[in-house]
């Protein structure tokens, strides 16, 4: 089941042969997780993609109200086999003809949702092996910043890490410093302070990089700080963690030569589960 411009279906009948996100990634999207019927982080997804579509130069209809969006997703959820919690994808394109230059800017969107099995977010054990990904960077852009569906690079890198036995790889940009993995937000954790890259690194704008930012600075005797990371600064760090909302977050055992703790992350987790509880 979708739902495709608001209509509940079995399938979502678009032709790819003229589908602008098919053909030129003139898409853009949020992953989101649902729980128990509500959509966790609700306004930070929904403002993220009326920015995304802003900057994508998209029209926003008069009727994409965070209320609507909301509803869009509820009403796919409830249409499918009942789970606690789900996996949603909320994809917009634009809907018309055009070679690279669209003949208008109006949009159609599709929503799409599997069920998961963890409820609230789960502190994961197991070893996580990473290494850097340098076949491609990432540049220092507006245009990184955003979910669309131009992930090639992202693709690239999970063949790489797939076909060397790690479980993720760490990106870089032009000046060589550490963005972020794959499909997460990066954090660095040395002695009291914790560090992540700044947006403008050419990183995600991830919601739940937004919502640990939050956490992390509300913990007594811990520095928080955006800055840009070098590959050097890894091995030197007590704990790397990687975020987003459908794994919550991934604690990172092995870089290279280096292996890590997970203390600080396992508690972050559970702050995490408790600001949940409490919205």
């Amino acid at each position: 089941m979708v739902n495709f411009n608001g209509n509940i279906q079995e399938n979502c009948a678009i032709t790819i042969d003229s589908n602008r996100g098919f053909l030129f990634g003139d898409s853009v999207f949020e992953t989101i997780k649902v729980l128990d019927n509500k959509v966790l982080f609700l306004e930070d997804h929904y403002f993220r993609l009326m920015a995304s579509m802003r900057i994508c130069r998209m029209e926003i209809p008069m009727n994409l109200t965070m209320e609507y969006f909301e509803t869009q997703i509820i009403n796919l959820i409830q249409a499918l086999p009942i789970s606690k919690s789900f996996r949603v994808r909320f994809s917009v394109y634009r809907n018309t003809e055009g070679f690279y230059l669209p003949k208008s800017r109006e949009v159609q969107f599709i929503v799409t949702a599997t069920a998961l099995e963890n409820d609230l977010y789960k502190f994961d054990e197991r070893n996580y092996e990473v290494e850097l990904y340098k076949d491609f960077h990432v540049s220092k852009q507006l245009l990184s910043s955003l979910k669309t569906n131009n992930k090639m690079l992202q693709v690239m890198g999970s063949i790489f890490a797939n076909e060397n036995g790690y479980d993720n790889c760490l990106v870089v940009n032009e000046d060589k410093n550490v963005v972020e993995a794959l499909q997460s937000n990066l954090f660095m954790k040395t002695g009291n302070v914790v560090v992540t890259p700044p947006v403008s690194d050419g990183c995600l704008n991830g919601v739940m990089r937004k919502q640990i930012l939050e956490i992390l600075k509300k913990i007594e005797g811990i520095e928080v700080k955006e800055t840009s990371i070098s590959p050097f600064d890894l091995q030197k760090a007590d704990e790397l963690f990687l975020t987003n909302v459908i794994s919550g977050i991934q604690p990172i055992t092995k870089y290279r030569k280096k292996e890590y703790i997970s203390e600080f992350a396992n508690e972050v987790v559970k702050r995490l589960n408790a600001k949940i509880r409490l919205n």
